[in-house]
């Protein structure tokens, strides 16, 4: 997602939606691993805005949709879009958002908004860095770090200003 199509900023979305698409076939060819039709379609509605979903609504909306999956599907196809890296856990909010950086190993550095919901993926070396140096100085080797930041976005700051 180019850096200005914020989820606070009016942007097209259906262009983030087809861009992840196209990104996860193209990773999962790169694989050799199965993009079945539930997974994409779990990945496209996790895209569907930049708030995260939980399991049980991914559950509720393809139920609305015909699929008749139970909750192991569901969780399966998360896992499978997790260790593909086309979605990332929000583990505060139980929820999944889709990775803004697919395909490439980062750090998982989160702006989580509480008043809209909306999450952004931030890039800052710098923290990752730091991060990293912090972990080696206590001879620790992190297998995977997450950040998760909770605080108001500009829009709902503006808003809640102008009130």
């Amino acid at each position: 997602m180019p850096t200005s199509a914020l989820p606070y900023r009016p942007h097209n979305h259906d262009i983030c939606v087809a861009q992840a698409l196209a990104d996860a076939r193209t990773i999962c060819q790169q694989h050799n691993a199965r993009l079945t039709p539930t997974r994409e379609r779990v990945l496209e509605l996790i895209w569907q805005s930049h708030k995260p979903l939980g399991a049980y609504d991914v559950l509720a909306v393809l139920a609305e949709d015909g699929h008749n999956a139970a909750p192991p599907t569901v969780y399966r196809a998360l896992d499978f879009l997790q260790q593909q890296g086309l979605v990332h856990r929000i583990a505060s909010l139980n929820a999944f958002v889709g990775c803004t950086h697919a395909g490439k190993r980062h750090n998982g550095l989160f702006l989580i908004c509480r008043d809209c919901g909306n999450v952004l993926e931030l890039t800052a070396p710098g923290v990752s860095q730091a991060v990293s140096e912090a972990a080696v100085a206590e001879a620790f080797k992190p297998d995977e770090v997450t950040i998760e930041i909770a605080g108001t976005c500009p829009a709902c700051h503006v808003d809640t200003h102008h009130a």
